[in-house]
């Protein structure tokens, strides 16, 4: 049986309705990866219930995770943004092998309040379950939250990096318009040993940065797009044992089905363009990822 679907909160849904793609229609799946890999930020619990309530097409749990792993990803990481989403993540977790799972509070939903002693005790208890490997997504989200919100979402980070480091698992952070901001965060803070940049979407020079201080990048479907060179230019410097691979589903579809929605099978159309940008062969990036992957996440089985 399917685990249960979670409430999605007033903040948590307006974020998924701002974001989601304009053409329901789901892309054609790509051709299988020579080798398998694994997509290091997905978000489940969207795909099967959010999207399902405008009426995109009905997608089963099960059957999206069979049809990535006939395509070559048969791993996933399943991340939670908020209380809700984080338990049904830690429970897809427990049910599937296939899954690892994260959990944290959005920085978006911090900003607006949801970062109470409470919320933050319950993604602690969470984070000691043994198939919770991160807390994420976290971070600082200058973009969707006003400055009247910066500070309790930098509080509410830096709790989140105290949470993983007590746990020993990794930290997946979410930057937008806060590069600066989040690096003089983890540079007093000191970061956990494996921290993940999710979706990176910055420039070359600032990836340097990052990858100076030990930092993976993951990028998602965005280093496809014509009007992300930069990002591009970020990849092709990025190290194979400092990268990952996601798509951020149902967001951030690659191309060339920017606009509409987006789910873990359609993983291999980023892997390629990476393997362009990088100059390495498919075989090897996919092995590399994995490898990455497992480094960071630890063993799913």
């Amino acid at each position: 049986m399917p685990p249960r679907q979670p409430r999605v909160s007033r903040s948590r849904s307006a974020r998924a309705n701002r974001q989601r793609p304009l053409n329901k229609q789901r892309p054609e799946a790509p051709d299988p990866l020579p080798a398998t890999a694994v997509d290091s930020h997905c978000h489940l619990d969207i795909i099967a219930e959010s999207m399902a309530q405008d009426g995109y097409p009905q997608v089963d749990v099960d059957e999206e995770l069979a049809a990535a792993a006939a395509v070559g990803i048969t791993r996933v990481v399943q991340v939670g943004v908020d209380v809700d989403s984080s338990r049904w993540s830690a429970d897809l977790a427990h049910r599937r092998p296939d899954v690892l799972a994260m959990v944290a509070l959005h920085p978006n939903e911090a900003g607006a309040g949801a970062a109470t002693e409470e919320a933050l005790a319950e993604i602690d208890r969470l984070a000691a379950q043994p198939r919770v490997r991160g807390i994420g997504e976290t971070g600082l989200d200058h973009f969707r939250t006003g400055q009247d919100g910066w500070a309790v979402q930098e509080q509410a980070f830096r709790a989140h990096i105290d949470i993983a480091k007590r746990h020993d698992v990794a930290l997946m952070i979410h930057t937008r318009d806060a590069y600066e901001d989040m690096l003089r965060v983890l540079d007093q803070e000191g970061a956990p040993e494996h921290t993940v940049l999710h979706c990176y979407s910055s420039d070359a020079e600032t990836a340097r940065r990052c990858l100076d201080r030990g930092l993976v990048l993951s990028f998602s479907g965005t280093v496809t797009f014509s009007n992300a060179r930069a990002t591009a230019q970020a990849a092709a410097i990025t190290p194979l044992d400092q990268m990952l691979v996601e798509t951020d589903a149902p967001f951030l579809t690659p191309m060339p089905f920017r606009g509409r929605p987006n789910a873990p099978y359609l993983t291999p159309y980023t892997i390629r363009s990476l393997a362009e940008l990088t100059k390495t062969d498919l075989a090897t990036l996919c092995q590399g990822l994995t490898a990455t992957a497992e480094r960071v996440f630890g063993p799913w089985n």
